[in-house]
């Protein structure tokens, strides 16, 4: 495939708001890279909400990437993208097929990663083969970890009254999605039927979106890829049993820095990016907030209320999301059977086969499979299209004992880009590509993924507790599987309540 940066590319040029950008153009795609949707976040800037994006008087040259979002040393992940990284991130990248008739659907990327790492500038990301099908691909980059959801009592002392706090992330999201709404026609994009998608954290991020206030009509329908669902979110300044405040958190890693106990907030935006990832913060715990004004309540409880945005929804899970945690870890999700009474840890201990069956598979039962039919049956209840799916497609050169496929694997078939995953794969994961992309979509493009000849997708809300699985020999439609072991925890979660 040819790159961004080929001196044989077509330059396409496209006129927005801020002023004309000069993409390149691949296979028939156009594409745009690092257009700015909001102001640079530094100095004064930094843990503050987005500002408007800049202007320009000459054409941008938009035919390279960004800088990634400042965070840890990339671990390996295909989903971080390249060097360098900064501050000075909040871009996004727009994919459009050159041939178009008419308006075409538009699909809104959120990449995952813990809200700590991650790009939309990866390869893995890339939206060509997405564009190729007829959908206009937008990938963003947003602040994380301690920069994009933090908060400190210097901070609050230093707001403007009203001003929002602590989720910046979220914010440069929506930030985001209104750049969509005001520019995306010029690409050839639908603003009126944007798609937003999203794998572990970026999943999160759209259950998230789906709640938020300033989010609501940016986006028309919704996909969850291993997105959660039962998280239970610090508050920005009310400490509860259990669950520090934002700002409790935000004074304990001031501390633990060796900022004074009177630190400023322009001590705070003075300090070194650097010194704000370490330690890096827990996403289970630290950077899922709910600040009273971006994101008001929790994502179950919006949900159980009816309250969640009224779109079509595609949901799923892996079959092996965290299969190297067991429950006797340390960390957040190796704590989350803890509650569990002596009777409902034995009814577990039996549906699950015995120890070794529990060890291997109830951490990613407790953190996704239940609390992905959970949100499923919500959402259905309250009226709205629900796609339910569970992925388990393992490819002969998957070096994992996972028994499974494990987190994040479905991003490069999502995306049908099978080339970025730095191992051989065979014309089975291909099929499994083509399928996954189609049935995405599809589904962007009408609400609904079904279409031509591929295996029916059920609407969970018209035939209750059945899902599509993705498998080795291929689409199909089935029940959900350990129901039994999904009502033990659903029974747990209830007692928790």
């Amino acid at each position: 495939m040819a790159t961004p940066t080929d001196a044989s590319q077509a330059r396409p040029t496209v006129a927005i708001a801020q002023g004309n950008l000069i993409g390149r153009e691949t296979d028939g795609v156009d594409s745009f890279r690092a257009i700015p949707y909001a102001a640079p976040p530094v100095e004064a800037l930094r843990w503050r909400p987005p500002q408007p994006a800049p202007t320009w008087t000459d054409a941008l040259d938009a035919g390279q990437v960004g800088a990634i979002c400042i965070q840890p040393p990339p671990n390996g992940d295909p989903g971080v993208g390249p060097l360098p990284m900064s501050e000075d991130c909040l871009t996004l990248n727009v994919w459009t097929p050159r041939a178009r008739t008419g308006p075409l659907p538009v699909m809104v990327w959120i990449h995952g990663g813990g809200y700590n790492n991650g790009s939309g500038t990866a390869d893995l990301y890339d939206g060509t083969r997405l564009a190729e099908r007829g959908a206009v691909v937008v990938t963003i980059n947003y602040r994380l970890g301690r920069l994009g959801f933090f908060d400190h009592p210097a901070l609050a002392a230093d707001r403007l009254p009203g001003e929002r706090a602590g989720n910046y992330g979220v914010m440069d999201q929506i930030a985001a999605l209104e750049w969509v709404r005001d520019n995306i026609g010029a690409f050839g994009g639908d603003a009126g039927n944007v798609t937003v998608f999203g794998e572990s954290a970026g999943a999160v991020a759209v259950t998230q979106l789906m709640i938020a206030p300033a989010a609501r009509g940016l986006f028309h329908k919704a996909v969850v890829q291993s997105g959660l669902g039962r998280q239970r979110s610090a508050e920005l300044a009310l400490d509860r049993p259990g669950r520090p405040s934002a700002q409790s958190l935000g004074v304990r890693w001031a501390r633990g820095a060796g900022m004074p106990i009177d630190v400023s907030a322009a001590d705070l935006r003075a300090a070194p990016p650097e010194l704000l990832l370490s330690p890096m913060p827990a996403f289970y715990s630290d950077n899922l907030i709910v600040d009273g004004q971006v994101l008001t309540e929790d994502v179950v409880e919006a949900f159980e209320a009816g309250r969640q945005a009224p779109v079509p929804m595609v949901l799923g899970t892996n079959s092996a999301e965290f299969w190297w945690i067991r429950p006797t870890d340390a960390g957040a999700y190796g704590r989350i059977d803890d509650a569990l009474t002596d009777a409902q840890h034995d009814a577990l201990l039996n549906a699950y086969g015995g120890a070794a069956g529990y060890d291997a598979h109830v951490v990613s039962d407790l953190i996704f499979n239940e609390p992905a039919r959970h949100l499923a049956r919500l959402h259905a209840r309250a009226g709205h299209p629900m796609y339910l799916y569970r992925f388990d497609v393992v490819p002969d050169s998957n070096p994992e004992p996972s028994g499974g496929a494990t987190h994040a694997s479905e991003r490069p078939y999502v995306f049908d880009n099978l080339h970025t995953v730095g191992r051989p794969l065979g014309e089975r994961d291909a099929r499994a590509a083509t399928a996954m992309a189609d049935y995405w979509t599809r589904f962007a493009t009408v609400g609904d993924p079904n279409g031509g000849e591929r295996p029916h997708w059920p609407e969970f809300g018209a035939q209750p507790e059945q899902l599509l699985e993705f498998t080795n020999d291929g689409p199909a439609a089935k029940p959900i599987p350990f129901a039994e072991r999904l009502n033990l925890i659903e029974a747990y979660y209830a007692r928790l309540r």
